[in-house]
């Protein structure tokens, strides 16, 4: 297949309406979930995305039934009345570290699963000892074999006391669901927080799962001997809104995003507002609106939810480059998560990176240039740097960006944006 590339004529502002699709990072556990129960899970408001194939292309291979709705794969019916195999296999995980999510269900029902190291984006290291850690706690044998991670329980899993030592969202999420099987009650401290994490505990307990404290960072979970089948909607992706509410800040101009829930965005849009971005809600979702005036410069530090989102550093480092005065953007989640200011800098961005922080000092306007996507959210924001820049960008490696957003070029062009993906 000829690899394709993103090419974007700058410099217009965006006007109209944009859909929110369902989150992927909600999407991804929620299939998982369906490994709990021998009756049918179904999920409504799926995103079109390449990790949901590959998350569908695992659980098949682990006796998980998948048939579609025929709405283009939105709705999904998932049923596993049996487990084929406990075997995640490494050609399946190591397209997307969110295969892992596969160990702790498989364990629960199972009392035994093989699932091989994750791959997925380079952006640190990302180990999966905390999963590992927290099954122990709840009686599993953990060891690892040719690249394998082996867990057994043959008694089952039982509840037990899982403290996180710092935050971990998917983490959170395999320990909550192998709690759902588990023996006694089981207690998550330290928990997640995400919307996501919220979004999964409400479609466990729709699958008859006894969850306290959903929401917060103490979790505790009653386990059941089986969930059962259920119905549930996936969580709007705050993440796409943020990119979207960006995309407006970088281009100028107003835009409705339909779906898009401002009650997960508060730190994002109290970090908008600060620079000159007006959003307020609608009937139908928000409205974000920027006049002609150039963004005030505002300083950001990456945190666990409710803090700002480590998957809208990027996007708010382009609307940076082009702001009034300097801006301090900290990162504190993944340490390898600068590898789109050297792309940056050659469309005549002025960043200089101090270990974990980027000093970002304001110019008149970008320049088009080519440049490389090196993960999901630095390519996007490549395409938002591309959007408010004069002249030509090409966006090479946009394999990245069909992971997390479905129809980019579509929904923005449908905006008076002069974008188009092209092969060679």
């Amino acid at each position: 297949m000829a690899l394709q590339k993103i090419v974007i004529r700058g410099g217009r502002p965006l006007s109209g309406r944009i859909p929110i699709e369902g989150a992927k990072n909600a999407a991804l556990p929620l299939l998982a979930a369906a490994l709990l129960t021998d009756q049918t899970l179904v999920l409504t408001g799926l995103p079109r995305l390449a990790d949901i194939a590959s998350m569908t292309a695992l659980l098949e291979q682990h006796g998980v039934q998948v048939a579609q709705n025929g709405d283009g794969g939105k709705t999904l019916h998932l049923s596993t009345p049996e487990i084929a195999s406990t075997t995640a296999p490494y050609d399946l995980v190591r397209k997307m570290r969110a295969s892992v999510l596969v160990l702790g269900p498989l364990v629960a029902r199972c009392g035994t699963a093989r699932v091989s190291m994750p791959g997925g984006c380079a952006i640190g290291t990302r180990p999966i000892d905390l999963h590992l850690k927290g099954l122990e706690a709840m009686g599993a044998e953990i060891h690892l074999e040719d690249g394998y991670v082996v867990a057994s329980a043959p008694k089952g899993l039982k509840g037990g006391l899982v403290r996180f030592p710092f935050v971990s969202v998917g983490a959170t999420e395999n320990i909550l669901m192998a709690a759902c099987l588990a023996r006694g009650e089981t207690i998550l401290e330290n928990a997640a927080r995400e919307p996501e994490i919220t979004d999964l505990a409400h479609c466990l307990i729709a699958m008859g799962a006894e969850i306290e404290g959903v929401g917060t960072e103490r979790l505790v979970v009653r386990g059941r001997t089986l969930l059962h089948g259920a119905t549930h909607k996936v969580v709007a992706d705050r993440i796409e809104a943020g990119t979207y509410a960006m995309a407006v800040a970088a281009t100028g101009g107003r835009v409705e995003l339909v779906g898009a829930k401002t009650d997960l965005l508060g730190v994002v849009i109290d970090t908008l507002a600060r620079a000159g971005v007006e959003i307020e809600p609608t009937a139908e979702g928000m409205m974000v609106t920027r006049g002609p005036q150039r963004l005030t410069g505002v300083d950001v530090m990456t945190q666990p939810f409710p803090g700002f989102p480590t998957d809208m550093q990027a996007q708010m480092m382009v609307l940076m480059a082009t702001a009034e005065g300097a801006a301090m953007i900290t990162e504190t989640i993944f340490e390898n998560r600068f590898m789109h200011v050297p792309e940056l800098a050659r469309m005549g961005a002025d960043i200089t990176v101090h270990g974990a922080s980027a000093l970002v000092r304001g110019v008149k306007r970008l320049s088009g240039a080519p440049v490389m996507a090196t993960d999901l959210r630095a390519s996007v924001s490549l395409v938002l740097a591309g959007l408010a820049a004069e002249g030509e960008t090409t966006v090479n490696r946009v394999y990245h960006l069909d992971r997390g957003y479905e129809r980019l070029e579509e929904k923005l062009a449908a905006c008076g944006a002069r974008i188009e993906r092209v092969s060679g």
